[in-house]
């Protein structure tokens, strides 16, 4: 009762494609296929889902507007940054003061 079934195994190393990207430390690497990062009103990052079915023009309107949207965005959370941390100063000086 016992069948010989095929094995299926992965490829050996030496038989992986050789045309993927390789990062050194301290390096960039574009990853424009992915399309343009979002930044959302809570400071979280995504991106658009239909990038790779736009047509160049979509593409070209859709980055001019993110990034005049992402820059008031990292503003905002900025500013709000930044006031979260002057408060805690000012809280810190009245407590010393007294």
């Amino acid at each position: 009762m016992s069948e010989h079934k095929e094995r299926l195994e992965l490829p050996a190393p030496e038989d992986a494609r050789d045309d993927k990207p390789t990062l050194e430390l301290d390096s960039t690497m574009k990853m424009d296929n992915l399309g343009p990062m979002i930044v959302n009103s809570d400071g979280t990052l995504s991106r658009i889902s239909n990038w790779q079915e736009m047509s160049e023009i979509e593409r070209a309107r859709t980055v001019k507007v993110l990034l005049k949207r992402n820059k008031i965005r990292l503003d905002t959370l900025e500013a709000a940054e930044t006031g979260r941390h002057e408060g805690t100063e000012e809280k810190g000086k009245d407590i010393e003061t007294e």
